[in-house]
């Protein structure tokens, strides 16, 4: 492997070339310019590392051709070589960013090429600063958003390519897959990135209260109005409205939002005053629009205004070969958090996530991967510290049910604990991979924490997952 890459600055023709030469036979790839002005031409086709000049030169003389290096190639190093009477002006080349210097005639070959090595080092340290710094900067771009697959890498270039404009956009994906996370580095590749990025969830407010909220409201506009509130619209004036949820909005809000959305007015609840924002809108929904038009529960026309732009996320389960990068994201999180010295999981522990489908996506592994965090006792996750329904051939004897010998109440009793425990909790989502209601789930955690059965299960045993 070469040494490095040498730009030898010197008016002196037999100089250079003799310089050049030398330093080839030390192991050294060189090129060679003859003023400042050729130099700064060969930087951007040579790329050196090390650029070795000459102080007095006609025209651009070695400290001119040194501030502009600073500009058009940052990380290469500069020496400069100057006649033993003009060390003063070598000094101050020094204190003015030059590496090093040498005197005229270079006899000491072992001193040139001990200072060139030292540069050349400096120089390949400083483009590496570089390229952390460079994907420091694009992984904070994105947030949190974690992924190599393909699919997300098309996604993120998506992101790049829509965050600049005005247009609104529609992000669909699953629950789970991060898509307020989207919504947020939409914003900060935009022009409106130091200004407010607001969320709203439109399934979680009624509809009198979810009014108040995008549009604010008048004193007196309702009961419990005692005076005027600014809404999440105005809260927004100059950045970034996140409406996640957007299939959720009612009928008769749709029809505001398609009119702001229209001419970017509105009046707050109870009030006739034109208000007038500039506010960019991302919207997100688990849902398929086109089935809630169809339906008759979504405009067609707001579909429309509001997917300017459709950017899909993909679920977990098809981009695997992102899950161990998302793991150890959260892994490092939550040690930080929880003050554990744990350093990875073992080959068995990812090759059990690996194989999981993550009904619940990213925000399923991030729960797993947290209670994984709490529960370790060494230096790496282990399969037995993940859910049963990841590594079952972890479960401890005393969780696994005799079959033949355990009752319907039983078996259903641990399809719904073990779910429950793989999906952090949530009741909503246990539902879903259980196909039944979400009260029903909660019906029986209350029977199982009063240990009251119902009275078909204490007769006869056949409780069901209706």
């Amino acid at each position: 492997m070469a040494r490095g890459r040498v730009l030898i600055v010197d008016d002196e023709a037999n100089a250079r070339t003799a310089l050049s030469e030398l330093l080839r036979e030390e192991g050294f790839v060189t090129e060679t310019a003859a003023d400042g002005f050729k130099a700064l031409g060969k930087v951007g086709e040579f790329h050196p590392e090390v650029i070795l000049t000459d102080l007095k030169m006609p025209g651009l003389d070695g400290i001119g051709l040194m501030e502009k290096v600073k500009v058009a190639a940052p990380e290469a190093v500069v020496v400069v070589m100057t006649a033993y009477g003009s060390i003063a002006n070598a000094v101050e080349a020094v204190k003015r960013g030059a590496e090093n210097y040498l005197t005229k005639p270079l006899d000491d070959t072992d001193a040139l090429v001990a200072i060139l090595n030292k540069a050349v080092e400096k120089a390949r340290l400083l483009q590496e600063t570089r390229r952390l710094r460079d994907r420091l900067r694009e992984r904070n771009a994105f947030g949190h958003i974690v992924g190599e697959h393909p699919a997300m890498k098309k996604l993120l270039d998506l992101v790049s390519q829509v965050g600049p404009s005005r247009a609104s956009v529609l992000i669909v994906g699953e629950s789970g897959t991060g898509k307020e996370l989207v919504a947020e580095a939409i914003h900060r590749h935009s022009p409106r990135e130091g200004k407010p990025f607001v969320r709203l969830n439109c399934a979680a407010l009624a509809e009198s209260l979810l009014e108040s909220e995008l549009f604010g409201h008048e004193k007196g506009a309702f009961t419990g109005a005692i005076g005027r509130r600014e809404g999440r619209f105005k809260q927004a004036d100059g950045g970034t409205l996140f409406l996640d949820e957007v299939s959720e909005i009612p009928m008769s809000l749709q029809v505001k939002l398609l009119r702001f959305l229209q001419t970017r007015e509105f009046e707050r609840v109870g009030g006739n005053e034109s208000l007038r924002v500039d506010v960019r809108i991302l919207a997100a929904t688990n849902r398929e629009l086109k089935e809630r038009i169809a339906e008759g529960k979504f405009r067609e026309d707001l579909f429309y205004r509001l997917n300017v732009v459709t950017v899909e996320i993909p679920p977990l389960r098809t981009r695997a070969t992102d899950i161990p990068g998302l793991a150890m994201f959260f892994l490092r999180k939550y040690a930080q958090e929880n003050g554990k010295a744990i350093e990875g999981f073992d080959e068995r522990a990812l090759e059990a996530l690996a194989r999981y489908r993550f009904p619940g996506n990213v925000r399923e592994l991030e729960n797993i991967v947290e209670r994984a965090v709490v529960l370790g006792d060494g230096t790496r996750i282990e399969p037995r510290h993940l859910p049963s329904a990841i590594a079952p051939d972890e479960v401890e004897p005393s969780r696994l049910l005799p079959i033949p010998g355990a009752t319907i109440y039983d078996l259903e009793k641990f399809a719904i604990l073990t779910t429950l425990e793989a999906l952090g909790g949530s009741t909503s989502r246990a539902a879903t991979v259980l196909g039944i209601s979400a009260r029903k789930i909660q019906y029986k955690l209350h029977e199982y924490q009063t240990g009251r059965r119902s009275k078909g299960d204490e007769t006869d045993g056949e409780g069901d997952l209706r």
